[in-house]
């Protein structure tokens, strides 16, 4: 039975993916490394700053993981008027809130960021718990996020639904023991589903918390055979 949704950030809650690669671009481009498109791709997969800093620039001390992350969280904040929601997002959310089912957020975003925009969108107080990048020592495909988030909200990992839009995050959905309901916004949706998502859809408008309950359903049903 669903008993609680634990939601990615960027491009699952808001639709933060252009502005987040631009702001990591013009980062990149003011320490002198001209990365394109596709290998910027990586930033997407769900790898905490530290990680995507080490993945560009190499071994880099705590220090100056801290001032670069300060340097492009000035970027995205200069461009953060340009973000919006997730289509059909807050609706679902109120689905949920109506079901009384308690819902996360589970980011490698660091807490700052997240919680700010959260903040913008009048979103913060309706979550039960938030966690992110700051709180665990591995970014996803790495399940801690999603563990942690599931302790935060008292409930067991079988019973908790993962929205994602990574295929590391599925993966680490997966590996955590949870069902995946994946947001695939262009050619990504036959990846996602290969990775052991149970639902794509392009955005909440379309599913119902009725069809994501289906998943759960299904693995029950598939239990008593």
């Amino acid at each position: 039975m669903l008993a609680g949704v634990i939601f990615d950030f960027d491009g699952v809650i808001v639709d933060s993916h252009p502005v987040h690669m631009q702001a990591w671009k013009e980062f990149f481009r003011s320490v002198g490394k001209d990365i394109g498109d596709d290998e910027l791709a990586f930033i997407l997969e769900g790898a905490k700053r530290e990680e995507i800093l080490r993945h560009f620039i190499g071994e880099i001390t705590q220090q100056q993981i801290r001032d670069y992350g300060a340097e492009k969280e000035k970027l995205f904040q200069a461009q953060a008027s340009e973000l919006k929601l997730v289509r059909g997002f807050v609706e679902f959310l109120a689905q949920l809130e109506a079901a009384e089912i308690p819902a996360a957020v589970a980011s490698s975003g660091g807490r700052m960021r997240v919680e700010g925009t959260l903040e913008q969108f009048a979103l913060r107080d309706r979550f039960r718990a938030i966690v992110t990048g700051d709180d665990v020592p591995k970014g996803k495909p790495d399940p801690a996020l999603f563990r942690l988030a599931a302790r935060n909200l008292q409930v067991d990992a079988e019973s908790i639904l993962v929205c994602e839009d990574a295929v590391s995050g599925v993966v680490a959905a997966r590996v955590a023991g949870m069902k995946c309901l994946a947001i695939a916004t262009n050619d990504r949706a036959a990846r996602l589903q290969e990775a052991g998502a149970g639902l794509v859809i392009e955005d909440f408008t379309q599913t119902t918390l009725d069809e994501v309950r289906q998943l759960f359903v299904q693995t029950a049903s598939a239990g008593t055979k």
